[in-house]
């Protein structure tokens, strides 16, 4: 899984598996779900992701990770 954000478009995507999407639907005013040709989830992707949720923090609990990486875009101030 990987969430990534993008500053300059206020989008929010949590990509959940590889894959072509193949189709999308928007399940909720500014939430889109991108989908493969089985139907699985591949994406969610949030607009105007900076007014919705707070992107300051982010917890993980109870997840079985085996690797976790954080980066940065280089731009952004550490």
């Amino acid at each position: 899984m990987i969430v990534q954000y993008n500053v300059d478009s206020d989008m929010l995507y949590i990509k959940l598996a590889d894959g072509v999407s193949t189709e999308s639907e928007e399940v909720a005013p500014g939430v889109v779900l991108d989908f493969d040709a089985s139907n699985q989830v591949l994406g969610i992707e949030i607009e105007d992701a900076g007014k919705r949720i707070d992107l300051s923090r982010l917890e993980v609990a109870s997840l079985p990770l085996a690797h976790m990486t954080v980066s940065r875009p280089a731009h952004t101030p550490t």
